[in-house]
């Protein structure tokens, strides 16, 4: 698996690399707190993640994938190798967008996952910005995914490798052409399609659940194809966490604990905007 780490490390750095390049060459939006602050928070959450992950889990998807060799459903049947391959990825990134759901839909996950929301811009780091014990659970989410599934090897480490590098691009805050951004939107999430979920207004904050593939979204009827206020006078994050001296390290790495969860679960879908929001 020295190979498999050796391609997801350079993908990840220089898919990094390149949206950072970017936002800095042609930000869509003009950012409304410390960049070096955020960075440094970003950074730090990512880091401490992986590191809990490494710890927790002995075994990770690829490697897991790569010893289930005769459980799961693609494991069963006979079809040819490269459609194992596109079928595991396509599945994967279904599961990842219930996954999304549920983490929004109940309150216990939503905790977890509005340490990601409570960012007050968004940009590369944003993409790699989650709890470290909802790290934890979307792992353990894959590996129970590997098992029913079945899927190849290089379907997972095409999978993640796709998921990081998604993330990182469709937090980007990165201005593309909008003719460009509806046709690539048929195919992939992008910037200004997921920047719609980061919305401070509840029902924006609701759509737009997909990392990889827009498909889901059309199909569950969770598309939202732009702000109500424009990308440039929307406001990020949640209402409830404005202060940017109160979003340091060690307080969002708190905040499922002692943050108010606000109106946000999906239970409260709240009422469609009708009027620009102010930043």
């Amino acid at each position: 698996m020295i190979n498999e780490a050796s391609i997801r490390l350079t993908a990840f750095f220089g898919i990094f690399a390149a949206v950072a390049l970017w936002e800095s060459l042609s930000p869509q939006r003009q950012l409304a707190t410390s960049k070096a602050s955020r960075w440094f928070s970003n950074i730090s959450i990512t880091m401490l993640g992986t590191a809990i992950v490494r710890g927790l889990f002995p075994v990770l998807a690829v490697t897991f994938a790569a010893n289930e060799t005769s459980s799961g459903i693609l494991n069963q049947v006979s079809l040819p190798y490269f459609f194992k391959v596109f079928i595991g990825v396509l599945v994967f990134d279904l599961i990842i967008y219930f996954q999304h759901v549920m983490f929004h839909a109940v309150p216990v996950f939503w905790r977890l996952h509005m340490m990601h929301h409570a960012d007050l811009d968004v940009d590369v780091t944003t993409g790699l910005r989650f709890h470290p014990i909802e790290v934890a659970l979307s792992m353990g989410i894959k590996l129970a995914a590997v098992v029913i599934i079945g899927p190849p090897v290089l379907a997972v480490i095409l999978f993640e490798i796709l998921l990081n590098g998604t993330s990182m691009f469709n937090h980007g805050n990165i201005r593309l052409n909008p003719h460009v951004d509806e046709l690539l939107r048929l195919i992939v999430v992008t910037p200004d399609m997921h920047r719609v979920h980061h919305s401070v207004i509840i029902r924006e904050t609701n759509s737009n659940f997909g990392f990889n593939f827009p498909w889901w979204d059309r199909l569950f009827g969770t598309y939202r194809a732009q702000p109500a206020a424009g990308h440039e006078e929307m406001a990020i994050g949640l209402s409830q966490f404005r202060d940017e001296k109160r979003l340091t390290l060690l307080r969002l790495l708190a905040l499922p604990f002692i943050g108010k969860p606000g109106e946000y679960p999906l239970s409260q879908r709240g009422r469609e905007p009708i009027a620009k929001s102010k930043r």
